[in-house]
């Protein structure tokens, strides 16, 4: 028996039903023409600082709807859909804005026009629009409005050691996700416009990978030179804590060249160092915690450990109305599960460098025949490697149909990845491609606008009634109320308040007092 599989034998069925899970589903408002739609994030949505299901990522345009955490699959997919359906309303009663239904971005206006979010006159509203522009100058403002949908997940009675155990497995095994639900082979050619790239032309204002499978987790995507100089090790809370810490405190030159703030006494960013703050390190997935007011995410990490994982490498699947599919959800479940249950031996400076490489040519090239990665050193076949997986996943997903009463979602969920992957003209990506060609003229932007377009009469048609738009419009009304709240309390100066913020001390000790310091 295998180690894997004595460990999954110890593991109670009540253990494994207290698995929790919450979704964060990020999208840009588009126009009916397939444009980014430039009006202010509408104010029926409420405050995008304080509402804990509706706010906006890097961009005023870019929604993010939020979950809470729960223990059943179907529950989380009806608050999502929830959230969606509110939003829906909101933007159908303000005019005929839709949700981007793709990773890669609609048509983009010129760079600077891309508007930062916004959040209110508080210093930590503030703060938030800073840290905005200084991603703005350090990535520009276009690789920022790629959307996707994180999973966030966690067990109960799991250690911090054991979380870094299965953050180092899934990271070894990120390619198997990013090729069954990469669905970003293509792009609207003005995104690479004045770019090197390695895209070929398809159709008339399309760049795509013919065997692409995320170029949103390629070198087009969330990448970024001065992290690429990070080895971060997922060896232990503390190694990685460090790396971490040296990041957000150590000077990088072409960051102090652009300054805190420019000849006009604005902002460009919250710091010099290398990371402005946690949030600007970007990975396939991340251990986090919540946080108290007033604490910063490292500094939770440090004092009180690992609460669960942030998978981050998800594109948003066009063909579901919510980016997500159940079936999606559960596969995630077995394979977090077996990466935790799995031996996960020590990562060095060179498998990290392995695992960037198998990164990249799985997000460009991760349906091409023969396609090899590395492992240890070694050429190894995608296919093989990843059937390998997903044969080792076996007992996992029965023991969690057990766990859940004997039904057969979790196999059925395994075996269609199975199916997939050996039949790659099924994978997501691929399925993109060949709607584009059937229906769309190799269109990137017609094939995303016609599935944001039937994705909203979608959702607007579900039932939805007085009792639900009362509470969804409450909850609007509290967050305006706690955003002016929070405006009203202020009482330090901002230069004083970001100093204080981004300030050494404050990863490692006790948070300070008397301001509010939420999340930013």
């Amino acid at each position: 028996m295998s180690t894997l599989q004595q460990r999954l034998e110890a593991l109670p069925a009540a253990r494994m039903l207290g698995m929790r899970r919450g979704i964060e589903r990020e999208s840009l408002r588009s126009q009916p023409d397939g444009k980014l739609a430039l009006t202010p994030h509408p104010a029926a949505l409420g405050s995008a600082l304080t509402h804990s299901n509706i706010t906006t990522d890097f961009s005023e345009s870019q929604l993010e709807l939020i979950t809470g955490a729960h223990t059943d699959v179907d529950a989380c997919l009806a608050e999502l859909r929830e959230v969606h359906q509110f939003t829906y309303r909101a933007l159908a009663a303000a005019g005929d804005e839709s949700m981007w239904l793709a990773s890669m971005p609609c048509g983009l206006p010129s760079d600077e026009t891309i508007p930062l979010g916004r959040y209110g006159t508080s210093n930590v509203g503030r703060a938030k629009s800073v840290y905005r522009m200084g991603l703005s100058h350090r990535y520009g403002r276009r690789m920022q409005t790629i959307s996707g949908v994180h999973y966030n997940w966690s067990l109960p009675g799991v250690s911090s050691e054991a979380y870094f155990a299965l953050i180092r497995n899934f990271r070894r095994h990120a390619f198997l996700p990013l090729v069954l639900f990469g669905a970003s082979p293509a792009v609207c050619a003005s995104f690479v416009e004045g770019r090197p790239h390695e895209l070929q032309p398809i159709g008339e204002y399309t760049m795509h990978m013919p065997h692409g499978t995320s170029l949103r987790m390629g070198r087009l995507g969330y990448q970024s030179e001065a992290q690429a100089s990070l080895a971060v090790s997922y060896n232990s809370l503390d190694g990685y804590g460090a790396s971490l810490a040296d990041a957000l405190t150590r000077p990088y030159p072409a960051y102090e060249s652009i300054g805190i703030r420019n000849l006009g006494g604005e902002y460009n960013q919250l710091a010099t160092t290398l990371l402005q703050i946690e949030n600007e390190f970007y990975g396939t997935i991340r251990p986090k915690r919540v946080i108290f007011p007033g604490e910063r995410p490292l500094h939770a990490l440090r004092e009180r450990g690992v609460e669960y994982v942030e998978v981050r490498l998800l594109d948003l699947d066009p063909f579901s109305a919510l980016g997500i599919q159940a079936q999606t959800m559960r596969w995630l479940d077995i394979f977090l599960l077996h990466c935790l249950l799995s031996d996960s031996p020590p990562d060095s400076r060179e498998e990290i460098a392995e695992i960037g490489h198998n990164q990249h040519l799985t997000a460009a090239r991760g349906r091409e025949p023969g396609l090899h990665l590395h492992r240890n050193g070694q050429a190894v076949p995608l296919v093989v490697w990843g059937a390998q997986i997903l044969a080792e996943c076996e007992p996992v997903a029965a023991a969690l149909d057990a766990a859940h009463g004997g039904g057969t979602l979790y196999r059925e969920a395994l075996a269609a990845a199975q199916a997939s992957l050996a039949a790659p003209q099924t994978l997501p990506s691929a399925r993109v491609l060949a709607a584009m060609a059937d229906r769309h003229g190799h269109s990137f932007i017609d094939f995303a606008r016609e599935r944001s377009l039937a994705a909203r009469t979608e959702l607007l048609n579900l039932p939805w009634s007085e009792d639900q738009q009362r509470t969804w419009e409450q909850r609007s009304v509290d967050s305006v109320a706690e955003q002016a709240r929070i405006e009203a309390a202020d009482t330090l100066p901002f230069e004083q308040y970001r100093e204080q913020y981004v300030s050494p001390g404050r990863l490692g000790l006790r948070p300070l007092r008397g301001e509010a310091l939420l999340a930013i």
